[in-house]
């Protein structure tokens, strides 16, 4: 079949990937100059198959309360006068109940125990490299109340088959040694080794070339205008090239919608509504000074809910969300109180390893923010829609890295017309 893929971030290229290898003629469609140049870009680095547990959770409505006030809370809701947004708000809050919050992980677990075998099946066939390190993931706690709940999430991720372990602040530091200088501050910690970390920028423009050496057609900057209907299905897609101004329109025999945050406003141009909001995350990359002294193992600092990744010479530290709208987009400024926290953090919890200095101290860091595709569940939408021809694989929050190669193989599966092992709620099954 001739299929558009419309995205070309970790998902998007994902896809177009598992496509080409069932032997489809493959066209992917980007408003960028290059592949994972918007929310693939700068992301944690993490692929947390343990660390997933939805935003939506029984604590959850206290602490958006809490922390709506502060500019730099790792969850923020900034009310706007848009329904969606509140549609969206309290499709959430319908979740946060012990027994939704059950249901969702385990969705999410099995997404991405999948996606997790789909990367490294990747890798051992195209010897993608991409700053890899199979060290695991570790999460350290600074207060007694968290480290207890820990426990019970160590316990249901291995309930779902995950290896997640609760340790001592003994066991953490045999583990990942750099962070004893923070050891007065820290209670615990829990472990999965099955977990890694590497650059998603660099793998999914990586993967990107060797779609194009496949076949793959990229279509770069052009903005997709709307997708046109005749008689039930999607007849073709309308582009416009982003230099000139020209229109064109593009025929496929299936369109699959991968767009991240973009993708709900797009479909809506089909009459497909889907619940995907965005959420802005921010991340910071620092260059190492003190690179013997920087940690190997991927770490979320639960206190700041903040992810510190090493990626070569440098550290990336990403956390925070701000629930806005698209009106926070791309190209609007930084919030400086978020790029602060991730700094000002980095700085206490691994002093003097990284240079931290802002422009006016001589320092040259590099802040980024891209807007994360979110569900109220944090379950993405992957599948068919209700109209004939266009798919959707879309609304993965902060794990695109995370479930990105499962999602495409799973959806490239889906439409061969077979059902992926693995259990999930995929649209239109």
């Amino acid at each position: 079949m001739k299929i558009i893929v419309m995205g070309a971030g970790i998902i998007g290229v994902s896809t177009a990937w598992h496509l080409a290898q069932r032997g489809h003629e493959v066209t992917v469609v980007e408003r960028q100059s290059g592949a994972a140049m918007e929310t693939s870009f700068a992301n944690a680095a993490q692929i947390s198959v343990s660390y997933c547990e939805p935003w939506a959770n029984p604590e959850a409505p206290a602490k958006l309360l809490k922390w709506m006030f502060r500019n730099d809370a790792p969850l923020l809701f900034r009310p706007r006068l848009d329904w969606r947004q509140w549609r969206w708000g309290l499709q959430f809050l319908s979740h946060c109940t012990d027994a939704a919050f059950r249901r969702n992980v385990e969705q999410i677990v099995a997404l991405g125990a999948y996606s997790h075998g789909a990367l490294k099946d990747i890798v051992q066939g195209t010897s993608i490299t991409y700053n890899r390190l199979e060290r695991g993931i570790a999460h350290y706690y600074t207060d007694q109340k968290s480290f207890d709940a820990a426990a019970q999430a160590a316990a249901l991720m291995r309930g779902f088959g995950v290896d997640r372990r609760v340790v001592s602040c003994s066991e953490l530091f045999e583990i990942e040694p750099a962070y004893r200088s923070f050891a007065d501050h820290i209670v615990g910690g829990t472990y999965t080794a099955s977990d890694e970390s590497g650059d998603a920028r660099v793998f999914t423009q990586e993967l990107a070339q060797r779609c194009e050496a496949a076949g793959v057609q990229f279509i770069y900057e052009h903005d997709i205008v709307r997708l046109e209907k005749t008689g039930g299905e999607i007849s073709a897609v309308q582009l416009r090239q982003r230099s000139t101004g020209e229109l064109l329109a593009r025929r496929a025999d299936a369109f699959v919608v991968a767009c991240g945050s973009w993708s709900a406003p797009l479909l809506r141009t089909a009459g497909v509504d889907l619940s995907i909001y965005p959420g802005k995350g921010y991340s910071a990359t620092f260059k190492l000074l003190k690179p013997e002294l920087a940690p190997y193992v991927s770490t979320i600092d639960d206190e700041v809910k903040c992810a510190i990744s090493r990626l070569g010479d440098t550290l990336r530290v990403a956390g925070t969300i701000e629930v806005a709208g698209y009106g926070l987009s791309l190209d609007t400024p930084l919030a400086r109180a978020r790029c602060q926290m991730l700094a000002d953090r980095i700085e206490k919890v691994l002093p003097g390893v990284c240079d931290t200095r802002n422009e006016a101290q001589g320092g040259q860091p590099n802040f980024w923010a891209g807007l994360r595709p979110a569900t109220p569940t944090n379950i993405p939408c992957i599948g068919k829609t209700p109209v004939g021809k266009l798919w959707v694989n879309a609304g993965h929050g902060t794990l695109g890295w995370t479930h990105g190669a499962g999602s495409g193989k799973a959806i490239a599966e889906l439409i061969d017309g077979q059902r992926p092992e693995l259990g999930f709620g995929f649209l239109g099954v």
